[in-house]
């Protein structure tokens, strides 16, 4: 017999998805529940589902199928987040055995799902899939709506997107944008920082889109700057997700003033071709994209630009591709992941014709990264004979990992470092050598092994 007060929980998808399911746990583990990595000593079993593109999809549902054949009596199987909310009850024809569904809005509601699975007294399925998200960020128990991870911890500011992408059933599955109050993001930076957190990263599905439904102007500045204030110990505070066109003018001044707001952006700009952004329904105005970089690299010269883009949308052209491959040559982003076109059902894009073939989307794909590798390789080249601070993750074999304020956690390189170094630490390390995506160096004996901030370039004058 299954211990009832013990959950096994499974995250999928991007860390938005990771905080929510950091956030259900906090809510098990004070209603006194222990967390275990064994699906087998669980009574209840917690998928947190990912519903954003094909290949996210058929991962839970691979996931939510495995955990049903092979469920015991008295076993609980609930999907949570994105497919869930998509989905709905479609979900269950799709995995019998499924006990239970709770969509992204009410993530919350968590417990009170479960108290009442236990209490039915039939076999059916129940589902918590409210579709009103206007509460979201206002009633979530008190819990940290926070992901940590290692000397990392993701804050998310904001859920829902109110942007009008036709690619992208994200408003669909998550509602409009809905800002979290600014004085509850503020508190949680204070108790990571009292934690002794080296980073914090600022997430949502649009940070730049912060505080638009609370009336604030400027919201994002607006709130780095209440977060410096309050988290003087913490090294690096990174920003994620930027919408284009939303980048202001006041947001960089803030980003080049304050030292530990770490220099690197996320800007998706999906495509660099007007006609194609068009039909995406995305900013097309590519002045205001070479505009902006031009404003973020005078204002700090060391700037780590990541973006990314799809290929093969419905109607791109050949002449629509090559415009692409030079805005990357233009542009030269430190980083870029490159999508191929996913169909989405719902979506305004899966009503388009001229569909790309599979064979050319990736064959596009393929190219653009090649060019992309060759850029990136140049701009890490740069770097070779600097100290940069490195936020050390893992260290084996006479070998250390870790991150620059250039890498994001997961998705950018890393820099690989000779010895064995404190796990979770800020270390010195001089850049010696440069691949496509990461770094090699060695610990900069002439500077402190702890450091307070990130000493990288930020004016015109230190260049």
């Amino acid at each position: 017999m299954v211990d009832p007060h013990v959950y096994y929980l499974v995250n999928l998808g991007c860390a938005k998805n990771l905080v929510d399911a950091e956030s259900m746990a906090q809510l098990l583990t004070r209603e006194g529940y222990r967390g275990t990595g064994s699906p087998d000593e669980a009574s209840v079993l917690i998928v947190n589902t990912c519903g954003f593109i094909d290949a996210a999809k058929q991962e839970s549902l691979n996931t939510l199928r495995e955990l049903a054949e092979n469920k015991q009596p008295g076993q609980l199987l609930i999907a949570a987040g994105c497919l869930s909310q998509r989905y709905g009850k479609v979900l269950t024809q799709e995995v019998p055995g499924l006990d239970g569904v709770i969509g992204t809005r009410r993530w919350m509601d968590i417990l009170d799902l479960i108290k009442r699975l236990r209490g039915r007294t039939h076999p059916e399925p129940l589902y918590h899939l409210p579709g009103d998200a206007e509460t979201v960020g206002t009633d979530e128990h008190g819990v940290l709506r926070a992901a940590i991870q290692g000397a990392s911890a993701y804050i998310k500011i904001a859920d829902g997107c109110r942007r009008p992408c036709a690619f992208c059933a994200i408003p669909a599955i998550k509602g409009t944008h809905v800002s979290r109050p600014p004085e509850m993001i503020v508190a949680e930076a204070a108790r990571l920082n009292a934690l002794g957190t080296k980073e914090i990263i600022l997430i949502s599905q649009d940070t730049t889109d912060y505080g638009h439904d609370l009336g604030m102007k400027d919201g994002l500045a607006t709130l780095l700057e209440q977060i410096v204030e309050v988290t003087p110990d913490v090294p690096w505070l990174r920003i994620m997700y930027a919408y284009p066109g939303y980048v202001t003018d006041r947001l960089i001044e803030v980003m080049a003033r304050e030292e530990r707001i770490v220099p690197y952006l996320d800007i998706p700009l999906q495509h660099g071709s007007r006609e194609t952004l068009k039909r995406m329904r995305r900013p097309a105005n590519l002045e205001w994209v070479y505009g902006t970089i031009r404003k973020l690299r005078d204002a700090m010269p060391d700037i780590a630009i990541r973006t990314t883009f799809i290929v093969g949308y419905p109607g791109e052209t050949d002449e629509e591709f090559e415009e692409l491959v030079q805005f990357v040559r233009d542009m030269r982003f430190d980083r870029v992941g490159t999508f191929t076109y996913s169909y989405e059902i719902g979506t305004p894009s899966a009503e388009l014709p001229n569909q790309v073939p599979d064979d050319v989307k990736q064959a596009r794909r393929d190219l653009l990264m090649q060019v992309q590798q060759d850029i990136s390789l140049q701009r890490n080249q740069e770097f070779i004979g600097r100290t940069l601070p490195i936020l050390v993750e893992g260290a084996n074999d006479g070998l250390s990992v870790g991150r620059s304020y250039r890498d994001a956690p997961e998705i950018d390189g890393m820099v690989i470092v000779e010895g064995e170094l404190p796990v979770g630490e800020m270390v010195p390390v001089r850049i010696t050598g440069a691949m496509v995506y990461d770094l090699v160096g060695t610990v900069d004996t002439g500077a402190p092994i702890v450091i307070s901030d990130a000493p990288v370039q930020r004016g015109r004058q230190a260049r």
